[in-house]
């Protein structure tokens, strides 16, 4: 499973990068916004500056809704690093935007996913990446791991080179139960990650360790 940091924050992107386990980033105008970005010269700046940090797999979400803005907006945002994965939305003009830069060549991730109708759509346009979005579907009480479950399985079914990359992804056991059902990524908040370290028996055994040790020679 990749890990990748749902952020747009370059401190946090280091934190998750120096762990060793980072894959790679997804961003949004809402996250460039949390951060203080504005601007189409400072959007491209600090993408860029995301770009130095990680290895690969940036996604960069375009802003237009219709097929020609997103073409000029997404070839735009694959001109500012090799890294680029450009975000497009799951609506009918961004599944013919997402054919058109799979024809050029151009890794995509398909956004705002809700239904696994929507998935299959994705996945025969050719989107590198589809991302369901779990917690927003557990907030109106439908089980957001289902989907991530049943979208797994049609892609299982008829080999669809489409990657699931669960979003949304909340907490803890988002990530592991996503694990579990075999998403191939999933993105998430730093805490979610660092999350995974922490177990009240790792602490109580480390405190024995220690403990022991300084018995041992006499402090």
């Amino acid at each position: 499973m990749k890990f990748f940091i749902d952020t747009a924050n370059l401190d946090e992107i280091r934190e998750a990068y120096d762990l060793g386990v980072l894959d790679g980033v997804t961003t949004n105008p809402s996250l460039m916004a949390k951060e203080g970005i504005s601007g189409a010269e400072n959007v491209t700046a600090h993408y860029k500056a995301i770009c130095n940090i990680v290895d690969d797999k940036v996604s960069a979400e375009v802003i237009s809704t219709d097929y020609e803005g997103m073409i000029k907006e997404g070839k735009e945002l694959a001109k500012i690093d090799d890294k680029i994965v450009v975000k497009i939305p799951m609506i009918k003009d961004g599944v013919k935007a997402i054919k058109y830069f799979h024809s050029e060549g151009i890794r995509t991730n398909c956004t705002l996913v809700f239904s696994s109708g929507q998935a299959i759509l994705a996945a025969k346009a050719g989107a590198t990446y589809l991302s369901p979005f779990i917690g927003r579907l557990d907030d109106i009480s439908y089980d957001g791991l289902e989907l991530i479950e049943q979208i797994v399985h049609i892609y299982q079914n008829y080999g669809f080179d489409t990657q699931v990359l669960a979003a949304s992804v909340r907490h803890t056991m988002h990530l592991i139960k996503c694990a579990e059902i075999g998403a191939d990524v999933v993105t998430c908040p730093l805490k979610v990650i660092t999350g995974l370290l922490k177990h009240p028996l790792t602490d109580s055994g480390l405190a024995q360790f220690l403990a022991d040790h300084a018995k041992a020679a006499g402090k």
